[in-house]
């Protein structure tokens, strides 16, 4: 009943009438009551109840008031520190020397001081509160007491003043005002994105500066004449109205003009028409082009001419524009220098006829050592051709015999027979190399050499040997990849292990790799008798041998010859290191290639030959005509042998037989043709259609490797190899096969 009867929003006085009404009238109810079933004490009761939730309300509501009015004086106390502090920031601002002033955010001014701007008036009056800065740059830019740099508008300075705001958050500028004043201003932008700018009054500063600059321009002045005077060349300065301003004693000396006539603001003009008047002076130039070039109204560019008095002096002359269109003339005395270059010449001229008469000589010696060089490089070359014709008829002969061979006596001969062409094919092959190098002419084909297969190959090669001499070989593979020419790097290490096997009598022969960065050093260490320090640059000079007891069989000296140039030719520094007694080793630095070389898939040992292939042989040598179709025979293999293209298509027609597989000679030194090589295969391709095929050349030349890879026939080196020649059979018979 009482929460309906008392409205929450009154006022607590209010309510606390409005509770005492009601109470009051309860009372006097009870009082008047004359049942008796005790209905007056029941609203007695709840009088008494609602008296107390009266008194707590009340209660409740008191304490409210008074946290109300602590909470009004805390306000109060905060609103008058506030003041204070705004009233002692404006003073502090005032007291400062320096004008002051405070833009909001969005570059509105707060507050400032009355010295910002106090030296501009037509400004000062335009401040307020909400002023924008872009107005309040205009203003200044417009002030009649700011005073721009020459050529300089309003605009142009009050859209540079803005752009340094906008894109530098501290920046400093010197403002120069009327009466040579000038007033330095520093924005500085807070934290909280708000900008400061101060103001200082820096006249004293820059008067003090100019003092003390026009002290040191006359300090300088002074300085200037002392070294003039000092130096060895005349020298005149000249202003912007032709004057003289500044001159030297030596200028005098050296033209002959009296000194009398070297006095301050001299006219250039009559200078120098005295002396050009006289008649002993010679000019290299025209007088008239030098009064041309002093009376140049654009820009002057140096003027150098010289000046000649008999043969006893001779002077160089130079004139030269300075920043303020005035110039300065330097007389330089070269009369020594021009005998002494005219003795020079003299003798650079005897000189060089000396030098052209020993050029030429040397220019016939080397042509007649070129020639040389080139005639040995063919003879070899040829040579060495002709002798692998016969070799490989040889190791024919040889291998065919030893597969009928039954008696161990005749195998050993056999054996040895075989050895000793082996020796020979080596010998001419280490001929070849050297005759390639030395020309220039060998190719090198740069790419991904795996490290592992490299090495592993020169296990199975080299262990039997070092076994016979009862050597420990021990090669470190690696799994690294190289970036150089397979061919080339092999052959150098095959011929550093063979050379470290040759010459080690007992002990062991290391094969390993050190990684240098973005290389690696190849090294090849023996226990041999090691190499002196005398003999360490002999070693690589062809057919050279320090044990001259070495047989031919062991080698003719071309392995390091040959190791020296391939390197050479490839980049590759070579290196040597050696003790007598102790040993030697030799290391190759080989750069590493970027990604690792794919592993090619192993590939399957091919079957034996199958008999019934028919082979067809275009070769011109006889006799290797009959050794290889009596090797071969025996494999069942049988052989259709020409000696030309001719030849084979005439016969091959005749028993109109398209054959298995053909064997086409590539004759050394001649130009690829219809008549042999890959010319004849071609021919032979049009009439048959493909034909396995195999090239058989004394040659070695890269070019002829890689036209054999591109048509997709093999390449066999004279001598043939019958292992050589069984595999390219055996494979094609496996693949009619399959």
């Amino acid at each position: 009943m009482s929460d309906s009867l008392i409205d929450p929003t009154d006022p607590p006085e209010r309510q606390a009438e409005k509770l005492r009404e009601i109470a009051e009238v309860l009372m006097r109810r009870v009082e008047q009551a004359t049942d008796d079933g005790g209905a007056a004490y029941a609203q007695f009761r709840r009088a008494v109840l609602l008296e107390d939730q009266v008194r707590a309300r009340t209660r409740d509501l008191e304490h409210a008031l008074d946290l109300l009015n602590e909470s009004n004086a805390r306000l109060a106390e905060a609103n008058r520190a506030t003041e204070t502090a705004r009233a002692d920031l404006a003073n502090a601002i005032e007291t400062l020397q320096e004008g002051f002033a405070l833009f909001d955010q969005s570059d509105h001014l707060v507050l400032f001081n009355s010295r910002f701007v106090m030296q501009m008036p037509d400004v000062r009056d335009r401040l307020c509160p909400g002023l924008r800065f872009h107005d309040y740059v205009e203003a200044v830019s417009r002030s009649r007491y700011l005073t721009l740099p020459e050529g300089e508008t309003p605009e142009i300075w009050a859209s540079r003043r803005r752009a340094r705001h906008r894109d530098n958050p501290h920046t400093v500028i010197n403002i120069s005002l009327l009466g040579h004043r000038w007033v330095q201003v520093s924005d500085h932008r807070t934290e909280d994105g708000k900008t400061v700018i101060l103001q200082t009054d820096i006249t004293d500063i820059m008067r003090s500066e100019r003092r003390e600059r026009s002290r040191m321009l006359d300090d300088q002045a002074r300085l200037v004449r002392a070294t003039l005077d000092h130096i060895n060349q005349g020298v005149c300065i000249f202003d912007s109205a032709h004057r003289l301003v500044g001159w030297n004693r030596k200028v005098g000396a050296m033209l002959s003009i009296p000194v009398a006539q070297f006095r301050l603001g001299a006219d250039f003009d009559r200078l120098f028409g005295q002396l050009a008047a006289d008649r002993a002076l010679r000019f290299d130039i025209a007088p008239t082009e030098l009064l041309d070039w002093v009376h140049h109204t654009e820009r002057r560019p140096p003027l150098r001419f010289g000046l000649g008095r008999g043969e006893t002096l001779m002077l160089d002359v130079l004139a030269e524009e300075m920043p303020d269109r005035g110039f300065v003339i330097s007389v330089s005395d070269i009369t020594a220098e021009r005998r002494a270059a005219g003795a020079l010449a003299e003798a650079k001229a005897h000189l060089e006829q000396r030098a052209l008469a020993r050029t030429l000589a040397l220019e016939d010696a080397l042509s007649v050592a070129e020639r040389a060089n080139a005639s040995k490089s063919r003879f070899v070359a040829a040579a060495s051709h002709d002798l692998l014709q016969p070799l490989s008829a040889a190791r024919l002969y040889v291998s065919s015999i030893a597969e009928d061979a039954t008696l161990p006596a005749h195998r050993e001969v056999l054996g040895r027979a075989e050895t000793a062409l082996e020796s020979v094919e080596q010998i001419l092959e280490a001929l070849l190399d050297i005759s390639t190098l030395d020309s220039g002419q060998a190719a090198v084909a740069p790419g991904p050499v795996p490290l592992r297969e490299l090495y592993t190959r020169l296990q199975t090669d080299f262990a039997p040997h070092a076994a016979l001499k009862g050597l420990e070989l021990r090669v470190l593979p690696r799994d690294l990849t190289l970036r150089t020419d397979p061919g080339y790097i092999r052959r150098i290490l095959q011929n550093l292990v063979s050379n470290a096997i040759r010459y080690t009598g007992c002990g062991r022969v290391l094969v390993g790799a050190r990684r240098q960065g973005q290389s690696l050093r190849l090294e090849v260490w023996d226990t041999g008798p090691g190499i002196a320090e005398e003999d360490q640059e002999a070693i690589f000079r062809e057919f050279h041998r320090l044990n001259a007891r070495a047989s031919a069989s062991e080698g003719m000296g071309l392995g390091l010859a040959i190791v020296e140039r391939a390197c050479a030719r490839l980049g590759h520094p070579l290196g040597l290191w050696s003790r007598p007694g102790h040993g030697s080793g030799f290391f190759v630095t080989v750069p590493l290639a970027e990604t690792a070389a794919p592993k090619p898939a192993p590939k399957a040992l091919p079957a034996e030959p199958s008999p019934g292939l028919v082979a067809l042989l275009i070769e011109a040598d006889p006799e290797i005509r009959r050794a290889l179709p009596m090797l071969v025979g025996k494999w069942g293999v049988d052989v259709i042998d020409v000696a030309d293209i001719d030849e084979a298509l005439t016969l091959l027609a005749e028993i109109d037989l398209k054959p298995d597989a053909a064997l086409i000679e590539h004759r050394h030194g001649a130009q690829t043709g219809p008549g042999h090589g890959l010319g004849a295969l071609s021919l032979i391709e049009t009439r048959y259609g493909p034909i396995p095929a195999c090239i058989v050349s004394a040659e070695r030349s890269p070019d002829l490797a890689a036209a054999c890879r591109a048509r997709g026939a093999e390449l066999l080196t004279k001598p043939l190899s019958p292992a050589a020649l069984r595999a390219f059979f055996a494979e094609i018979a496996q693949s009619e096969r399959t």
